[in-house]
């Protein structure tokens, strides 16, 4: 029993060490992660600082540079020709909204590369007109509601497993705009007018496509074809009303013997009659349908608002000289002052 009081108290002074050095270790730990902290901060401050230095010491330099490029900029904005911007937005049918796109896309390009000849031509308006257009630009039109209405029809085209397997968040965040329904067309140029006169020329290059008109040609025969049976539907449907009008006169019509009553027969009749009436506001509710689909797809390329007659000008800070071409000499001012600040601490290093 003696002897066992020492070891006791060996193990417990060891383990005090132990702890003991496990707390050192951790307070280590933490000074180094804070002083590690610490220089990052010290170190953004230090160049926050040398950056202030550099600015004060160049400063009159920055000023003269940005009155120079202010005014430069303010007379640029005086002698240059107004820009003008107008915007049409259109409804594209029979899959033709990728062509719409590919046509823009080319008149930007020619008014990019300043082909007046070009482009005259595909407007069909004179070379002086033509200059005047400088930016095309098409693109999608739909807000989140526009988006769910498409994924709700969508759905509806599909048999209920695949429906099963469509999550309408992916379909949402993968929404390609070539589906949206509204694209907006938006030109600008130095003319104001002359934005108006383009628009039958690019409703034209997607109308006279043979592919699209075959589509709109098979489309209206369809249309046709589905009214005529909604209306054949309806006239055997009112004869089927008729005869069951004259059917229960004549059952009116016969002597009644005794008390007999016949709740089934009845019943059945009602029913009848009111799965026809039912069958015809259906019928009539699928003709509205296709009235709406008629008009819809009346044309090609649906015009829903079309170019204005003068187009908006393009104002703002951001598109004038006087922002710029300031800012610009600016960076550039920073740029060759910096190259030469470096230059000269690159020689005293090398001296050292």
């Amino acid at each position: 029993m003696a002897n066992q009081q020492p070891t006791n108290s060996s193990s417990s002074s060891s383990d005090e060490v132990d702890l003991g050095q496990l707390f050192q270790l951790i307070g280590n730990g933490f000074k180094k992660f804070f002083r590690f902290i610490g220089n990052i901060f010290k170190s953004i401050f230090h160049t926050v600082i040398l950056f202030l230095l550099f600015l004060q010491k160049h400063f009159i330099k920055f000023v003269i540079t940005a009155v120079v490029g202010l005014a430069l900029g303010i007379y640029l904005d005086m002698i240059k020709k107004p820009k003008f911007i107008s915007t049409m937005v259109v409804e594209p049918n029979f899959n033709s909204v990728q062509q719409l796109y590919n046509n823009v896309n080319f008149y930007n390009e020619l008014a990019r590369a300043e082909d007046s000849t070009a482009l005259a031509e595909a407007m069909e308006i004179s070379i002086s007109e033509a200059s005047k257009l400088k930016k095309f630009v098409v693109e999608s039109y739909s807000d989140e509601n526009q988006k769910v209405q498409l994924f709700d029809k969508f759905v509806r085209s599909l048999d209920s497993t695949t429906k099963k397997a469509i999550d309408m968040e992916n379909y949402l965040k993968n929404f390609n705009s070539m589906d949206a329904r509204f694209h907006t067309i938006s030109v600008t140029a130095t003319n104001s007018t002359v934005a108006k006169k383009i628009q039958p020329s690019i409703i034209k290059s997607i109308s006279r496509n043979e592919y699209f008109q075959l589509q709109q040609s098979i489309s209206d025969q369809n249309i046709s074809l589905q009214d005529s049976l909604y209306k054949k539907q309806l006239m055997e449907v009112d004869s089927l009303q008729r005869l069951y009008k004259r059917v229960m006169e004549k059952e009116a019509e016969k002597p009644q013997q005794g008390t007999n009553i016949s709740l089934g027969e009845n019943g059945g009749q009602e029913n009848k009659e009111l799965a026809l009436i039912n069958q015809v506001d259906k019928l009539k509710e699928n003709l509205v349908l296709l009235n709406e689909e008629r008009a819809n797809k009346s044309s090609i390329l649906n015009v829903i608002s079309a170019f204005p007659r003068r187009g908006v000008e393009v104002k703002g800070i951001l598109n004038s000289y006087k922002f710029w071409i300031p800012l610009g000499f600016i960076g550039i001012t920073l740029l060759i002052l910096s190259l030469l600040d470096l230059n000269t601490y690159l020689k005293n290093y090398k001296k050292e």
